[in-house]
């Protein structure tokens, strides 16, 4: 019967911890499984990350290209296909796409391009868009306004 005092640990699921340097017979004594002298045998003997033992390093040897513009805006795009999902009538604002899933981030600038249709007017608020899209939602009976 299985109790909690007699309980222990399968068959080689424990190892013992290797004791480094206590005697020759141990198979780790003396150098400590660190071999003769040399960079790696000394104490905080190692290279740092990409070191290349003198050589120029890879990271210098391969060609810078391009640069990170920092005034990049970041726009999130949506269809006029997505906000068919709408009702008929309903204010459609950045936040009410945010909780629709139809843009990842929230407070990010939008703009809405003309891909596919729409078939209901909606009033949506969005930073941008573009000719084509203002078209079919004006068709449609709808409104954009750019906040």
């Amino acid at each position: 019967m299985i109790k909690l005092h007699n309980l222990s640990p399968g068959q080689g699921a424990r190892a013992e911890r290797k004791r480094k340097g206590r005697g020759i017979g141990s198979g780790l004594g003396k150098t400590a499984g660190r071999g003769h002298k040399g960079q790696k045998a000394r104490s905080g003997g190692r290279v740092r990350r990409g070191f290349e033992g003198g050589q120029m390093p890879l990271i210098r040897r391969l060609p810078k290209r391009g640069f990170t513009n920092i005034f990049k805006e970041e726009v999130a795009i949506v269809n006029v296909k997505d906000l068919s999902r709408f009702t008929e009538g309903s204010v459609v604002t950045p936040e009410l796409l945010y909780d629709e899933g139809l843009v990842k981030k929230q407070g990010v600038k939008i703009k809405l391009l003309g891909k596919g249709d729409l078939d209901r007017p909606l009033t949506i608020k969005v930073h941008k868009v573009s000719k084509a899209a203002a078209e079919k939602v004006e068709a449609a009976g709808g409104k954009v306004e750019v906040i």
